[in-house]
């Protein structure tokens, strides 16, 4: 990536996150990357190149955490992801505030996007699984693990977008605590001691 292409990036972001992507014109990103509109359009012939440009860039990103899946097996590797994601939703509000708006306006996108959904979902399917096999959550039937797995998911992904537009907190302990209020009633005694072992002291 060219230092002004970087430039151009990091002002898209940074634009986007303070206005929405909509409400962005091409001079507000050229201003912010201190470079002409004439020099922005040489590298992006218009704002749907850049706001291209700039997603491919986050998935990538946001791959890299999907990538880390169950590094580490116990609670500690899940709550670690749980931070990662948490930073990836601070440091790119606008990818989940402006989720409508590229739904409509930008299908390519959004079609990766449920690419990494499903990935998404699959791994936390696969995590429940993978807990109830070592003993630290309680057997359900596969519709129940299906049912924890979207509550888990929508609690991951519309966590941060709510209490910002809601104009509450938004804490990463907050965000950690909502998350693992969907599987703390399934804990067995083994999970519920690994629980206070590794991630209470991290909510307290």
């Amino acid at each position: 990536m060219s230092k002004t292409k970087n430039k151009i990036l990091e002002a898209a972001i940074k634009t986007f996150n303070a206005n929405g992507v909509a409400n962005v014109r091409l001079q507000q990103i050229a201003d912010e990357a201190e470079i002409s509109v004439g020099n922005l359009a040489y590298h992006f012939k218009n704002k749907e190149a850049i706001v291209t440009y700039t997603y491919d860039f986050i998935f990538k990103e946001f791959s890299e955490i999907l990538s880390d899946y169950l590094l580490i097996d116990n609670f500690k590797g899940l709550d670690k992801t749980l931070g990662q994601y948490y930073g990836f939703f601070m440091e790119y509000k606008f990818f989940f505030t402006d989720m409508f708006e590229i739904e409509r306006n930008y299908p390519d996108i959004l079609e990766k996007w449920h690419r990494y959904i499903n990935r998404m979902l699959l791994q936390i399917k696969s995590r429940i699984e993978f807990d109830v096999q070592r003993g630290v959550l309680v057997p359900q039937s596969d519709e129940m693990n299906e049912l924890l797995s979207n509550n888990i998911w929508m609690s991951i992904i519309f966590w941060l977008p709510q209490r910002i537009l809601r104009g509450l907190p938004a804490e990463q302990k907050l965000f950690k605590e909502a998350v693992w209020s969907q599987m703390t009633p399934y804990l067995t005694d083994r999970g519920e001691e690994e629980f206070v072992a590794y991630i209470y002291p991290i909510l307290i």
